[in-house]
């Protein structure tokens, strides 16, 4: 196995943490302790957050010349891309991610959206002319009207340990591009990898305070961020708990918040689709072994025909190979933690005391007596209200349910108080777009999917606010201020 990051402390304002405290961080594949990390002190927290306010107000970054920024935002990519085996290696041990996954999705993935979303943003316009009023009253006053975008200022980041580089990245960079300071705070369950991103901050000499990246095993520094008044805006990714909490602290300093949060994505699959429905059942679990907010876990399919797939499901679902991530054969690795074993578990239970069939998994894979391993799980649940096709479980289980027509098929989609990412199956592109219309969702997949720094993603409902990547993920590190302008009279 490849070296790990050798970094272990965070980098505050251009200069390494020196606590004493350790944040102990451990292996999900086998339970072994892999690291420790030294802890970001609560001076240290603070000091982070005015020199970030004050790099901002003096203008360094956010007054320097956007070609600037992009120069020193393309080297700092440079140097993470450098560091690729530690970084795959440290992804893989803290994550329990499988090696091809964390590196052609984790890595790779990463930083192909990152340096588009270089070539994004250096396409976008700083200023745009607005069209001047028809009225001629209006016309004689005002020569100009101009919409102008300017970084928010402060923004903290904070990100979840499923796609710890992807969703750093996804925020940090359009952050930095457009002028801000950035604060990343990366889950305590995966910090390692995130603190490549200080050294890459150095090493692309960004000024003091523009970024920093701040570890800690709780959750007060994040609290911190949140409410500090100094702080402009929080950008998170995580659970929909979670969400409503930092909407809670933000509220009294008026932050703008923008929110990536839980999904119970369904993918609907027309008649004529049902050939896909056991890659689209492996899709949802290989890899992440289902951790993925964008999971789509309920399949809908019809009902005359829903045994037919239970069966080509539960098929795929045994042939998937559950192991250690270093094992290349291994598609699925644990999931993240004893805890998050146990929600799997628990929600089986539950799908099975309100009606629901247990086709395939349901338990702990035999042979794996360590580490946090779930058996890819296929149930045949009765109806949208059970707690397995409501409830957003974060592990290897596929709910699968039955429609009679479309109208009921969207029906069920859309009963769901999320609104993350939505699939569609079938053999005519017009008919399964007009399906995926009707769906409310920040983002529908119609017989393919889209991974792209020019494709925004984000929640309707409380899945989130706000969108990353694409256009409106770079505007949204940006305020819009409207120029009027006219000659003196």
């Amino acid at each position: 196995m490849a070296e790990l990051i050798s970094e272990r402390r965070s980098y505050v304002a251009g200069t390494w943490g020196t606590g004493k405290d350790l944040v102990a961080v451990e292996n999900p594949a086998d339970e072994s302790h892999l690291v420790d990390v030294v802890a970001t002190t609560p001076d240290e927290f603070e000091r982070a957050i005015v020199e970030a306010r004050r790099s901002f107000d003096s203008g360094i970054w956010a007054h320097a010349p956007a070609a600037e920024r992009v120069r020193a935002v393309t080297a700092f990519l440079d140097h993470i891309e450098s560091a690729r085996d530690a970084l795959v290696a440290t992804m893989v041990a803290e994550a329990g991610q499988p090696t091809a996954f964390a590196e052609r999705s984790q890595f790779l993935g990463g930083l192909g959206i990152a340096r588009g979303t270089v070539d994004l943003y250096c396409s976008l316009p700083e200023e745009e002319a607005n069209p001047v009023p028809v009225d001629e009253a209006v016309r004689g006053r005002v020569a100009l009207s101009i919409r102008r975008y300017e970084p928010v200022g402060v923004v903290a980041a904070i990100t979840p340990y499923n796609a710890a580089l992807i969703m750093a990245l996804q925020k940090v960079v359009p952050a930095l591009l457009t002028g801000n300071s950035v604060i990343l705070r990366p889950s305590p369950l995966t910090p390692v990898s995130s603190l490549i991103l200080g050294s890459a901050a150095a090493a692309a000499g960004l000024p003091p305070g523009v970024f920093s990246v701040v570890v800690e095993a709780g959750a007060a520094g994040a609290e911190l961020l949140t409410g500090h008044p100094a702080v402009d805006m929080v950008s998170f990714t995580g659970s929909t708990a979670v969400g409503k909490q930092i909407l809670a602290q933000a509220a009294p300093t008026v932050k703008q918040v923008a929110l990536e949060l839980g999904g119970k994505s369904a993918q609907i699959y027309l008649d004529d689709a049902l050939g896909k429905v056991g890659a689209g059942a492996a899709a949802v679990v290989a890899g992440t072994a289902g951790q993925a907010c964008v999971a789509a876990t309920r399949m809908l399919v019809p009902q005359n025909r829903k045994a037919e797939v239970l069966e080509r499901v539960s098929k795929a679902y045994s042939a998937l190979v559950v192991g250690a991530p270093t094992d290349p054969s291994a598609m699925i690795g644990p999931v993240i933690s004893a805890a998050a074993r146990e929600r799997c578990e628990r929600f089986v239970g539950l799908a099975v005391e309100h009606g629901a069939t247990v086709v395939e998994g349901g338990g702990r894979p035999a042979g794996l007596d360590r580490g946090y391993y779930v058996r890819p799980t296929v149930l045949d649940v009765p109806d949208n209200a059970n707690p397995a096709a409501q409830e957003e479980i974060f592990g290897p289980i596929l709910t699968v349910l039955g429609y009679r027509d479309i109208d009921e098929a969207v029906a069920i989609a859309n009963d769901s108080r999320y609104g993350l990412s939505a699939q569609v199956y079938g053999a005519d592109p017009a008919a399964a777009t007009a399906i995926a219309r009707r769906l409310r969702t920040g983002a529908v997949n119609v017989n393919t999917a889209l991974f792209s720094a020019y494709a925004p993603s984000g929640g309707y409902k409380q899945s989130g606010l706000g969108r990353e990547r694409g256009p409106d993920g770079i505007r949204a590190f940006q305020e819009v201020k409207h120029l009027a302008i006219g000659e003196l009279r």
